[in-house]
């Protein structure tokens, strides 16, 4: 436990950080789940629709540095290419 008062301060940000990040790793990874759903759904139009939803959320998750820019980059492509690729 912190003894000094700014570590005391620094524990309750962290508390507090880890429940906001927390929830918005799980908005991110339900939205990409539904993009993932709508894809072997086989239906296009709702699968960029799910893409179009999920992309600003992967984006905050990167800029809330939950998941690294470059790994938010990664998956909004590949799930963009999986789309591009439906017949």
């Amino acid at each position: 436990m912190a003894n000094h008062k700014s570590a005391q301060k620094r524990a309750r940000q962290t508390e507090t950080r880890t429940v906001a990040n927390s929830a918005r790793r799980n908005r991110m990874r339900t939205s990409i789940k539904k993009v993932e759903q709508a894809i072997t759904g086989g239906d296009k139009k709702v699968a960029m629709e799910a893409l179009r939803a999920a992309q600003p959320e992967i984006q905050r998750g990167a800029n809330a540095r939950v998941i690294a820019a470059n790994a938010a980059s990664r998956r909004v492509s590949r799930l963009n290419a999986r789309i591009k690729a439906m017949a």
